[in-house]
């Protein structure tokens, strides 16, 4: 069992970020085969692109940093700084990396068989193993991740405004207790259960840094420099994007009577949303989701209100009832 200890500054410390390249260190680690298997329609797309890159790039030394135990290099996903991180950034601090720390990084993850391979070998010893990892990465993002990420980081968005409503209704603790069934609150601190690291972690004031991800198994912490220690979490919404079982009413009956957008827009809005959210999520365009919105407001079954520079929009009893009885 993994436990944090939290005091009250933790938890007003505490945040949430996006990151794009631990998303592609998941992603990548399941097209390999060490981790969670993606569905089989994004496997079938993604692998030929997948082993090509690995025949023609120097994608295969990177994944020669990931060890069987699920970990890796720092300098391949380094910490998000908050909720705008871009792969842009996270690829400029990964160049950034200096020559040493990633020598050091290397000679501590790159331990399995792939690095026997002369050809991953070489570049791991190179000179310029940074720039070169770091351009079989930004290879990878861009035929393997980015065609998909507007959709994957709109569901994780939608996460976070999920869970600040939690928190702002219920507090902290129902919100750490909701991203996972092993995780509860257990005398001033967050205890995991049946995680595969054990011991105590002391945030010591510098709170807990929050992650959703799309393709994460189950739940994963970070807890050594130079990341803050934190959890990352199945996103809410990516077992309907695997087409795995959900919990959610079958559309039919609302289809037949207010259209299919509409109803895919009222059974998504089960967390506030914004437009482009929703537009993101269901890869529709902005402009049609906004007049559905507005349609379904002037009838009764949605309100809006502006949270920061977002206009969010929510069921009302109303919408709910019929969302609930549509089931």
């Amino acid at each position: 069992m993994l436990r944090f200890e939290v005091s009250v500054e933790d938890l007003l410390r505490s945040r949430f970020a996006l990151s794009p390249a631990m998303d592609l260190c998941f992603l990548l680690r399941s097209l390999v085969g060490q981790d969670r298997p993606l569905p089989r329609a994004w496997a079938t797309r993604l692998m030929p692109a997948f082993e090509r890159l690995r025949h023609e790039s120097e994608l295969n030394a990177a994944l020669a940093l990931h060890t069987s135990r699920g970990g890796g290099p720092n300098f391949v996903a380094p910490p998000p700084r908050g909720l705008n991180q871009t792969w842009a950034d996270d690829l400029a601090m990964i160049r950034a990396t200096p020559l040493e720390a990633a020598r050091h990084e290397i000679a501590t993850n790159a331990t399995g068989p792939a690095v026997r391979d002369p050809r991953v070998r070489a570049v791991l010893d190179s000179t310029d193993a940074v720039s070169r990892i770091a351009e079989a990465m930004d290879q990878a993002w861009h035929e393997l991740l980015a065609p998909d990420w507007p959709q994957l980081r709109a569901i994780c968005e939608r996460d976070i405004v999920h869970r600040l409503g939690v928190i702002g209704e219920h507090g902290w603790v129902t919100a750490i207790e909701s991203l996972h069934p092993s995780i509860v609150w257990q005398a001033g601190g967050i205890e995991i259960g049946h995680f595969p690291q054990v011991g105590t972690v002391r945030l010591a004031g510098d709170g807990l840094l929050l992650i959703p991800s799309v393709f994460v198994a189950n739940i994963a912490a970070h807890l050594e420099d130079p990341w803050p220690r934190t959890l990352v979490y199945r996103a809410r919404g990516t077992a309907g994007l695997w087409g795995e079982q959900e919990t959610v009413p079958r559309p039919d009956a609302l289809t037949a009577l207010v259209g299919r957008s509409r109803a895919r827009l009222l059974l998504a809005l089960d967390a506030p949303a914004s437009t482009s959210h929703l537009a993101r999520s269901l890869v529709m365009a902005p402009g049609a989701v906004g007049d559905h919105l507005a349609i379904l407001r002037g009838a009764g079954l949605l309100v809006r209100a502006r949270s920061g520079r977002s206009v969010l929009y929510r069921r009302t009893p109303l919408g709910e009832a019929l969302v609930a009885g549509s089931g």
